[in-house]
């Protein structure tokens, strides 16, 4: 068994201090470290944080040479060899690793180097309880307790090998842990950071959709423990899937309080939040393309599929919230038309397809800059729309028969509980074979740029599709009231006007020659403020004004022509009850 150690040099310096032992390691022994972590598709070169990498036997140096930015060379043979490093953690994500005088977290793939060769061995983990002030806290992770170590005890856990190693996050600190069963499996919530959350409210939420998902893929969950591992921080959001935990971030006012009954949006984000990470535990997880069987973590792994593995997760994340008694039709209905808008604000929907949104991940989903909506489509949002397609296509055309659950359920089936991968065209032959026909012109949406014909479909089951313009800057879709007049940029509140987020090509403010992170300061001889919405609405669109706004520390000015408001924002009504019925 090869012998992994973590523990703390020092909080207050972000530094964790890692050991691997193991015995008879022969000359030419590589060790490496993963440039990304699997559900997160970026090379984020996490070696970049090691410190001071070295080898020892019996006390005494052996040589180790860097080969590239990321692997090691043992230069002999040694009969009991010691890899000796530290890891710089301060990361607040669900990525890579944080550790401060608050908590510690860290994903295997930050911070354990691989034994190259020896991946497939069993490996166990020793984690040691910190001292001082420290010495009160707790540790959590999906890992096995062994040698006696109880669950939540700092000590020694095992790992059938290294991909299992590094696909269980740590969290150690002073955290609340609330439990619920679902599936007849224990799941464990653990709340890390200072909040006022109503846990008793949130178990019996979680439990409602865990168990509605274990249903979803036949009543048996695929692990016998499964943990929430949440970071509540005062405005953030994230998550990320392990084979049986998930690693979350989000706002402290997100979660509900003991004196708030009502579903409030932040709430009902961390809900679909949790809905989404806990259906990769089947999408992704288990069932996942050939490309990921075995992940290749030492550089990008390009695939096509990923619309299948966040997209269709991103329709059932709503959808299976709804179904599920979390929330009602109509708040499901407001998440799908925001999920509407969010697609066709973008430009970039006419430039890049679904298959090379996933294709490019690596450089333009998980790098975006501000053109990003002019430039590219998220596999996410496009592909929930291209899933809820394929649902409603199912559903339509078989009366009722048919559905996207089944092909959910066949991929489980006859892929995910196999460990089989699956292919490009694995998706297109089962919906084939659930529509009883040719399904090549449905799928060639895949690769176009054209906007989906949704509204027809949606009719087909009493939803009408319609659209409008934003009311406001922080209006994201659904049932509402449009403006008259836009600015033609998203932006933010600034100590002094307002930030430029983004500029739509085209729009008024890039007309007017402004651009993503100009602070706009003056409009119409009066200064600009949070309520710039407000400040727009008096003017009638083709009015000419005179702005002012600061690039860098450079004042520049000009005249914007606001133009009306464009029409970009959907919403969703359902005029048929018995015809939604064959969907909601």
């Amino acid at each position: 068994m090869i012998q992994y150690q973590i523990g703390i040099t020092d909080a207050a310096a972000h530094l964790f201090e890692v050991e691997i032992q193991l015995a008879h390691a022969s000359k030419g022994q590589r060790f490496s470290l993963p440039s990304w972590i699997p559900g997160s598709y970026m090379v984020r070169d996490f070696c970049k944080n090691l410190i001071n990498v070295h080898a020892m036997q019996s006390g005494e140096p052996v040589a180790l040479t860097q080969l590239d930015k990321q692997t090691w060379e043992l230069d002999s043979d040694c009969e009991q060899l010691s890899i000796r490093y530290q890891v710089y953690a301060w990361d607040l994500s669900v990525r890579s690793a944080h550790l401060d005088q608050t908590h510690g977290f860290f994903n295997g793939t930050s911070t354990f180097l691989k034994v190259e060769g020896r991946e497939s061995e069993p490996v166990s983990l020793a984690i040691k309880a910190p001292e001082g002030s420290l010495s009160h806290w707790r540790v959590a992770t999906g890992l096995t307790p062994i040698n006696g170590t109880e669950r939540y005890q700092f000590g020694d856990y095992g790992a059938e090998d290294y991909d299992a190693l590094i696909d269980h996050p740590v969290e150690m600190g002073d955290f609340t842990l609330a439990s619920f069963e679902a599936g007849g499996v224990q799941h464990d919530l653990v709340l890390t950071g200072k909040q006022m959350a109503d846990t008793d409210r949130i178990c019996a939420d979680l439990k409602k959709i865990c168990q509605t998902e274990i249903d979803f893929f036949g009543g048996q969950a695929p692990y016998d423990y499964y943990l929430f591992l949440t970071m509540v921080v005062g405005d953030g959001f994230g998550g990320l899937e392990h084979r049986n935990s998930t690693a979350l971030m989000c706002g402290r006012g997100d979660l509900p309080s003991k004196t708030e009954t009502d579903v409030t949006d932040g709430y009902r984000t961390f809900l679909t939040l949790c809905t989404h990470e806990y259906f990769h535990n089947w999408n992704v997880k288990r069932i996942k393309p050939q490309r990921f069987i075995p992940y290749e973590l030492s550089a990008e792994s390009y695939t096509t599929q990923l619309w299948a593995y966040e997209g269709i997760t991103s329709y059932y994340d709503d959808l299976l919230t709804f179904r599920s008694g979390c929330i009602d039709r109509d708040s499901y209905l407001d998440l799908l038309s925001q999920t509407f808008t969010r697609v066709l604000r973008g430009q970039g929907r006419f430039k890049q397809s679904l298959a090379k949104s996933s294709f490019n991940t690596w450089t333009t989903f998980y790098q975006q800059g501000e053109n990003a909506q002019d430039a590219i489509v998220s596999y996410y949002t496009k592909g929930a729309l291209f899933a809820l397609m394929l649902d409603l296509t199912l559903r339509t055309e078989t009366q009722g028969k048919a559905n996207l659950d089944q092909l959910m359920t066949v991929l489980w089936e006859q892929f995910g509980s196999k460990g089989i991968g699956t292919l490009d065209n694995t998706h297109q032959q089962i919906v084939e074979s659930l529509l009883g026909r040719d399904a090549t012109e449905l799928f060639a949406w895949l690769t176009k740029t054209d906007d989906l014909p949704l509204a027809e479909l949606l009719e087909k089951v009493g939803v009408k599709l319609s659209m409008r313009s934003a009311s406001s800057n922080s209006d994201k879709g659904g049932i509402g009231k449009g403006a008259k007049v836009e600015l033609g940029a998203l932006y933010k509140a600034d100590d002094f006007g307002v930030r430029l987020a983004s500029v739509r090509q085209g729009g008024a403010a890039h007309q007017a020659g402004m651009s993503a992170g100009d602070r706009l300061i003056a409009i119409d001889g009066l200064q600009v403020s949070a309520n710039l919405d407000k400040q727009l609405s008096r003017y009638e669109p083709g009015s000419t004004l005179c702005c002012h706004w600061f690039r860098r520390d450079e004042l520049m000015s000009g005249e914007i022509t606001l133009e009306p408001a464009v029409i970009t924002t959907a919403q969703l009504e359902i005029f048929d009850e018995n015809l939604v019925k064959l969907w909601l």
